[in-house]
Formats: C-alpha cells, structure tokens, sequence
C-alpha cells in the first residue's frame, strides 16, 4: 500500500506492479473517506498533500 500525491503516482503504480506482480486499485483520497483508518497527509515520498492510496 503507498500513499502518494499526483506526481508520484505513476512511480508507486509501477512498484505495485514489480512488487505483486499485478495491477493495484488507485483510490482517491480527495473522493472516499475511511471510517477506521486516517490517511497520512502527506506523500510517502515528498512533502505535498497525499492525494491516492493505491493497493
């Protein structure tokens, strides 16, 4: 699971994908909202805002 703002979404895909060697669902977190879990805020690799969760 990687937490990342825009730019670094096509990088976390592609980890996803070397990783587990499948396609990842993207969420977007500006959209959906978790009842049990809070989102980091910000991106796993810079400091912009965390914008999709993809697992």
């Amino acid at each position: 699971m990687y937490v990342v703002c825009k730019e670094h979404l096509e990088l976390a895909i592609d980890q996803f994908v070397d990783e587990y060697e499948d396609a990842p669902d993207i969420v977007d977190l500006e959209t959906v909202k978790f009842s049990e879990w809070e989102p980091p805020a910000h991106c796993e690799r810079c400091v912009e805002q965390a914008r999709f969760l993809v697992v």
